[in-house]
């Protein structure tokens, strides 16, 4: 696979690789197993986020990290096939001894290992980052509109930032309903004099000026009685705003290096998404919230030297060149707003009923803000389902742009982990194997070649029937089993018969089959006289949990172990009989040692409010 397709931009890229709290059942010991290294299609998360850097022609990464899950990151890159294939140099690992798993994204911007690292301007990313958009298309707008408009001295002090969001739904297969949306408002910038080129991404790149994420807004919603307050500041800077509601913050940031000094003395941010974004948008049009923000310093003419001391510039040590002044097409730079620009009446009332503007040549301005909005899909008539025939054919649909997705939650998961299994080359992240040809296929078994990925040193009994299924290296699975849009992570154990749709089967995770059943009924007593007449245990002999454990009556298909959208967690044991629907099985004390064959079935509900 072609890696550093494009010449380095000269920046440094920073993998938050976090504890992966909503992944927490294959993730709950992070010293042992970090959500980093949960796969994705038989590959380590973080590969997806290194490969992306790599192609764009970064290679300064450094993965962040908290120290208990550092030795296992470190032993996967020294060990894994997937990313000791990466190229050289590799990434470093950086795991500072304030960061817990509790930290948030901006507060690691202010930890002391984290400012050492970041010397130039940087990019930040989630290390659960799976997109098929090339990172330099965004590099490249980034770096066109925000032209180096100060000398290095000043650290390109002059330049914005840019952040990417992308539709949750509308993708067959991807989307999810209960996906995690943001609340994003934005307005367009100056368009170019000379059209972009076919396939830039200009016409999507608009100016951020309100961003949170969904669930801030319906608290505000509450709050306010069914109602969303806007200040009058904001309708009176822009007149027109974009609300996108079902659109996600995918934490792709490009930042100038001042961003690291305007985080610092704000010791009330926890989240780059919620907190720096969002009062970076809001200080571009709110009347003195720069100045309390402390973006007057940041931005002035005064730069804190690393002794602790003040540095003055000013414009005899190099003369500012605006590159875009410059450029033979004359492509207009968005214009930075000035902090203190005076408020304005609305258009309608005249040009001679306006307010001077009296801008303040003392205070710096304000770079803006940019995001690459990715447009979302177009509606399709509640009548037929189809496209109309007047529909504009330039219109991109969703199936035809490039996916951008954050796998943070079970369901998201399971439905990347299918999408990419059918993925054939030239995609960039196409499997090498369907089907590993180290893997052992009993006969008469059938495995629908192009939906499902079978990975090295895998043995399967006979007349088994995979379909839309990925299993992990080392699984062993016995004969007659049926998995229908399943994963199973590395080292899974299937019993004879056992019957999975929809599940995710965490890494060294038992489930028992038919033979298991059939050899425990024998040694076990005659079931009690409370069970019921059907042969099923009652509630009193269940214990916690919802799924069911049938007593053996000497027929086969009643003792087969049947799970449906189940999630199972690492080192657990399924007995044999059990039937479960939507419910997530580990031990009840996961948490501590996350061994042992004694377990408890939680369900669904249970799991989403821990």
């Amino acid at each position: 696979m072609p890696h550093a397709t494009h010449p380095s931009p000269g920046l440094q890229a920073l993998i938050l690789c976090g504890p992966g709290i909503s992944l927490n059942t294959f993730t709950s010991k992070p010293s042992d197993f970090p959500k980093a290294l949960v796969p994705i299609a038989n590959r380590p998360m973080v590969w997806y986020a290194l490969e992306w850097c790599y192609r764009m022609g970064i290679t300064d990464i450094t993965l962040i990290t908290p120290p208990e899950a550092a030795p296992p990151l470190q032993a996967a890159l020294s060990t894994n096939p997937a990313l000791t294939s990466l190229p050289n140099p590799k990434p470093e690992i950086l795991a500072p001894e304030g960061l817990d798993m509790t930290t948030g994204t901006a507060e690691l911007l202010r930890l002391s290992e984290v400012r050492k690292v970041l010397e130039r301007d940087f990019v930040v990313l989630p290390c659960d980052l799976v997109s098929e958009m090339e990172g330099a298309k965004f590099l490249q707008q980034w770096m066109v509109l925000n032209p180096s408009q100060s000398s290095p001295k000043k650290n390109s002090k002059g330049k914005g930032g840019l952040a990417v969001y992308y539709p949750t739904f509308g993708r067959e297969g991807v989307s999810n309903k209960k996906d995690e949306t943001d609340f994003v408002a934005t307005v367009p910038i100056a368009r170019p004099t000379v059209p972009p080129p076919q396939g830039s991404l200009r016409g999507e790149v608009e100016e951020v000026v309100l961003a949170m994420p969904t669930d801030t807004v319906n608290d505000i919603v509450k709050e306010n009685k069914s109602t969303l307050p806007i200040r009058h500041a904001l309708l009176r800077k822009h007149g027109r705003a974009k609300i996108k509601t079902q659109h996600r913050d995918a934490h792709i940031y490009f930042f100038p290096l001042w961003v690291k000094d305007f985080v610092e003395p704000n010791e009330k941010f926890e989240s780059i998404g919620e907190d720096v974004v969002g009062w970076w948008a809001k200080a571009g049009w709110q009347s003195g919230l720069a100045e309390k923000l402390g973006l007057g310093e940041v931005l002035g003419e005064k730069a804190v030297t690393e002794d602790g001391g003040e540095e003055s510039f000013s414009q005899d040590d190099e003369e500012d060149v605006d590159a875009m002044a410059l450029s033979s097409t004359n492509a207009a730079a968005p214009q930075y707003q000035d902090i203190t620009t005076a408020l304005s009446f609305a258009s309608r009332v005249g040009d001679d009923t306006i307010l001077p503007k009296t801008p303040n040549p003392q205070r710096p301005q304000l770079p803006p803000l940019l995001a690459y909005i990715q447009p979302s899909p177009p509606p399709l008539p509640a009548s037929t389902g189809t496209t109309p025939n007047n529909q504009n054919t330039s219109t991109p649909t969703i199936s035809s742009l490039p996916l951008i997705r954050r796998i943070d939650t079970t369901p998201q998961l399971l439905s990347l982990s299918l999408y990419l299994a059918r993925q054939t080359p030239p995609h960039p992240y196409a499997p090498e194997h369907k089907s590993h040809p180290t893997a052992q296929i009993g006969q008469q078994s059938r495995i629908s070649q192009e939906d499902c990925l079978i990975a090295e040193n895998v043995t399967m009994g006979m007349r088994c029937n995979l379909k839309e299924t990925i299993v992990g290296a080392n699984c062993e699975i016995g004969a007659n089993v049926r998995l229908t849009k399943c994963v199973l992570m590395d080292g899974v154990t299937v019993g004879d018969g056992v019957v999975m749709t929809g599940c995710v089967v965490g890494r060294r995770a038992k489930v028992e089959g038919l033979k298991s059943a059939v050899s425990a009924s024998a040694s076990e007593p005659p079931p009690p006289a409370g069970a019921g007449a059907d042969g099923t245990a009652t509630a009193a002999q269940e214990g916690k949990g919802k799924g069911k454990k049938k007593v053996s009556t000497g027929d086969d298909e009643d003792e087969k172990t049947r799970l449906t959208d189940c999630e199972i967690a690492p080192y657990f044991v399924v007995e044999a009989g059990t039937e479960a629907k939507g419910e997530t099985l580990k031990g009840f004390d996961d948490e501590d040692d996350g061994l042992g064959d004694e377990g408890g079935v939680d369900d669904e509900e249970e799991e989403d409010d821990s």
